[in-house]
């Protein structure tokens, strides 16, 4: 049987199972420009979402050492998180003007050759996202320092079951996508299309506006 201290540690590991999937969930659900991505990747490939996941998490991974070895500081400067929002911002805009201009076109072709592999849109708009960035600083260090406090088979399992919510999201997403322009033909992926080409440019101005007010705040 397990004595006191075994059982505080035994709650304390199931509260934090909760926590993750909690919090995870929460984070991905909301709406962002990898959403946008996939729902617009997904009308090609089927399993775009999973694509998506396996980028997102070439670029967590390294984040999840980083933190686990102390050095989660470097994520919280002003002046990186900025840089990086720039750049993320500019491509976000370059992405979505893309798109807008192939709706003009009649082959259905010619907006999948503007549309990056999935696996490349995962690493690209996660690793260009100041606010991804500002969440692993934050709510991503917190959870990987509860984890690192019960041992490294914790952060093991924290890992895992943050990317199987990350996973299962944008496969549901992606089957949407997927069977929405199956079902509603050539019109339906004209509308999601249209939606992500909107999409995109949207959050690459707010994440320019955002690195543009934390560069001044620098000066």
């Amino acid at each position: 049987m397990l004595g006191p201290e075994g059982s505080r540690r035994g709650g304390g590991v199931t509260s934090f199972i909760f926590t993750i999937v909690g919090v995870s969930l929460s984070g991905v659900m909301a709406p962002g420009p990898i959403t946008a991505a996939t729902l617009a990747a997904a009308e090609r490939n089927r399993h775009a979402g999973a694509w998506v996941c396996v980028g997102h998490i070439l670029v967590e991974l390294p984040l999840i050492l980083v933190l686990a070895a102390g050095l989660g500081t470097f994520l919280e400067s002003r002046g990186i998180r900025a840089g990086i929002g720039l750049v993320g911002g500019l491509l976000l805009l370059a992405m979505g003007l893309q798109l807008l201009m192939s709706l003009g076109k009649s082959d259905a072709s010619a907006a999948a050759s503007v549309q990056r592999h999935p696996l490349l849109v995962g690493i690209v708009l996660s690793g260009s996202n100041p606010y991804f960035l500002l969440w692993w600083a934050t709510v991503g260090l917190t959870l990987t320092s509860q984890a690192m406090a019960f041992g490294v088979l914790a952060l093991v399992l924290f890992a895992v079951l943050h990317w199987m919510c990350d996973l299962g999201w944008l496969e549901v997403l992606s089957f949407t996508g997927f069977k929405g322009s199956r079902v509603l033909g050539n019109r339906s992926q004209k509308v999601v299309s249209a939606t992500c080409a909107v999409l995109l440019p949207g959050f690459g101005l707010k994440f320019v506006y955002d690195a543009g007010i934390g560069l001044l705040s620098r000066a």
